[in-house]
């Protein structure tokens, strides 16, 4: 596993376009749990000591290609600040001439948060006109958004092949730990996946399976795996269509000897 990290980059008075995941619990306006800024603090930190101009991008919730009061980013800014310790400005858009003039307004060690990446359709439908629109913000890219990263959106992959790339702090550390828990495990290993969604995490639970001992499938994609083999889900989060996907990975599990673990199975129950 290779991969461009900080210290092998030019960053002094370079424009820093940063994927960070700040798809945060928001409570009546305030932000209710900063952990995943925080995770982010150590590459912003980073830039700004080198003097770079450093713009956040991130998605929040699902408003799918909307612009959506409620899912506006502008709550993140102020708590930010606060751990940062400095200013973080607001642009109410991702691009467009909105996004390029608060971009250009910019100082290096500056930082800089842009709207909601998911009021653009593009950016879930990994559009290259909408990558090339985020591109044009950036003299560089910085993927710093792990629980992100496995999503072919504009601002994961789309900007990636435009830009020249970098892991940033809290990318790398993830990274080091998978091939640290991957590359040469203790076995017996035991993998814990939730989420939601199966379909964003099939080639990764294949992949998964090749690797570990045991694997338990948690959240709402246990619903899919349950449905699969005829339980009732009632209301709950469940891709039905990918039911077929589902008995598939079971049985490529049952194939390479890797225990699948959800709530229908005994050994499961009984732990």
């Amino acid at each position: 596993m290779t991969f461009r990290t900080l210290d092998q980059a030019q960053l002094a008075a370079k424009r820093a376009l940063v994927r960070v995941d700040f798809n945060v619990p928001v409570k009546e306006g305030e932000v209710a749990d900063d952990a995943r800024l925080r995770c982010a603090l150590p590459t912003i930190n980073a830039l700004r000591r080198a003097g770079a101009k450093t713009t956040l991008i991130s998605h929040f919730g699902r408003p799918k290609g909307k612009s959506i009061a409620s899912m506006s980013l502008r709550p993140v800014a102020a708590p930010l600040a606060k751990l940062l310790g400095a200013p973080v400005a607001f642009a109410e858009d991702c691009v467009g001439p909105t996004a390029k003039a608060a971009v250009d307004a910019m100082k290096p060690g500056e930082v800089l948060l842009l709207e909601n990446l998911r009021f653009h359709p593009g950016e879930e439908a990994n559009d290259p006109n909408f990558a090339r629109a985020l591109a044009a913000n950036g003299d560089l890219y910085i993927d710093d958004a792990f629980s992100a990263a496995h999503r072919a959106h504009a601002s994961t992959v789309g900007v990636a092949r435009l830009l020249p790339a970098f892991a940033g702090e809290d990318l790398r550390r993830e990274l080091q730990a998978l091939r640290a828990a991957l590359d040469h495990p203790a076995h017996p290993v035991l993998g814990i996946v939730g989420g939601s969604k199966v379909s964003t995490k099939l080639d990764m639970l294949l992949n998964l399976i090749l690797k570990l001992d045991r694997l338990a499938i948690g959240g709402g994609m246990a619903n899919t795996f349950l449905f699969s083999q005829g339980w009732p889900v009632g209301a709950s989060i469940c891709e039905k269509d990918l039911a077929d996907a589902a008995r598939d990975i079971m049985a490529f599990a049952e194939k390479h000897n890797c225990e699948l673990l959800h709530w229908t199975s005994p050994s499961f129950l009984c732990r």
